[in-house]
């Protein structure tokens, strides 16, 4: 009988100290909402972000001692596995269709089982079961607006080169509300990704078919900033590179190019207006890209970039008490990029405002797994190890 009595005393020690730390280290998290059935699910993906990307950030923003970034202040941490159907290092087209979808693709597939070029079996995505419940929709991106993680969510094709036909179908068959990001990339002439299945088909094509359904266009930081949000209905194309926007260390004064944070204020502005809530998907593409470069003052201003935008779905979040407990906040890297490390200083400390000292494994993709920060409803079943289809799981019994 001692022994159970002090168990349970242990128990409740434990409980309580990790309610404690919880509140100490990052946002309360809120029991009841784990309860309750999600109004708002908003996916946000640092792509190719690794842990070690985090604490370079964290070390450069605020020192060694300093605050935590955004992101990491969410009360819920996981981490999944990442790897492919046929792949134990993934790419993000098959990663993204894992979560989207929540099967396992083949690398190169968006949400898409493929043979001989042709689509022979297209689960619905998640964006799309939100569509079906009745809700809004939105893809935002640094990247080309039809790249591999936003294709992923709104369409469905063989190879994720086939970037106009994700164009066309994110318009004419899916109706996604809200597009913000780089331009709409061509599909690939090369035999190799076998998007001659989809003849005919121009970026320009696209835009034309889009504003005759209604969509307002716009390809300015100022003409976004100008569209009145409150617009029953409003759907929103803007496109304002040719490919993925401007990075963000190279940015100059007088750049008409909106940054990741202003489009995904005006993506909740847009969205927000839906009775039935929304679906919508932040990526901060060039994350990948930094690290596939192997440059951290391009790593680092794409990180910053990304937290802001954290903070911005935050700050809409706490803006009304009612949307803590029924908006599901994921964040999640798809995979590693570049085996990045921190190898120093070491035997001092970091100030704020420098570099770590940065080492590499390579310049692609690493099998390792990666962090999965939440709050909101369901969240408390992403505190685990997982593969990332679980998460799909997770979205879709939060929707229902």
């Amino acid at each position: 009988m001692k022994k159970i009595y002090l168990s349970i005393v242990a128990t409740a020690v434990i409980l309580s100290c990790g309610q404690a730390m919880a509140e100490k280290g990052g946002r309360h998290h809120d029991e009841h909402i784990n309860e309750r059935s999600a109004k708002n699910v908003i996916f946000m993906v640092p792509d190719g972000m690794g842990l070690s990307n985090v604490t370079a950030t964290r070390i450069f923003l605020n020192g060694p001692n300093g605050d935590r970034l955004s992101f990491e202040k969410l009360p819920t941490i996981g981490y999944q596995s990442t790897h492919s159907a046929d792949s134990t290092v993934t790419d993000s087209a098959a990663a993204a269709s894992a979560w989207a979808a929540g099967e396992k693709f083949n690398n190169g597939e968006i949400s898409c089982h493929s043979e001989d070029t042709f689509c022979i079996e297209s689960p619905a995505t998640i964006l799309e079961l939100a569509k079906q419940a009745g809700k809004a929709t939105g893809l935002v991106a640094t990247s080309t607006i039809t790249h591999a993680t936003p294709a992923s969510f709104g369409a469905h094709v063989n190879s994720r080169k086939c970037e106009t036909e994700i164009g066309r179908q994110y318009i004419e068959e899916n109706s996604i509300d809200v597009l913000l990001g780089g331009g709409i990339g061509s599909n690939s002439t090369s035999s190799s990704y076998n998007c001659a299945q989809y003849p005919g088909q121009d970026r320009d094509a696209v835009i034309t078919n889009a504003q005759a359904q209604g969509y307002t266009y716009v390809t300015t930081a100022d003409e976004m900033n100008s569209i009145a949000t409150d617009d029953a209905g409003l759907k929103v194309l803007g496109l304002f590179n040719a490919g993925g926007l401007t990075p963000e260390y190279l940015r100059a004064d007088g750049i008409t190019e909106p940054r990741l944070p202003e489009m995904t204020k005006t993506a909740l502005d847009i969205l927000e207006d839906n009775q039935a809530g929304f679906f919508l998907m932040v990526e901060g593409s060039q994350i990948d890209w930094a690290s596939h470069a192997n440059d951290p003052d391009y790593q680092l201003g794409e990180m910053i970039a990304f937290d802001e935008s954290v903070q911005e779905v935050l700050a809409w979040i706490d803006a009304e008490p009612d949307r803590r407990h029924n908006t599901l906040l994921i964040v999640a890297a798809d995979h590693e990029t570049g085996g990045h490390a921190i190898n120093g200083p070491y035997g001092t400390l970091s100030n704020e405002d420098e570099l770590i000292e940065a080492a590499w494994t390579g310049t692609d993709h690493t099998a390792t797994d990666t962090v999965v920060w939440s709050q909101g409803p369901g969240s408390h079943e992403l505190g685990r190890a997982m593969d990332n289809t679980d998460l799909f799981t997770v979205m879709e019994d939060s929707i229902e």
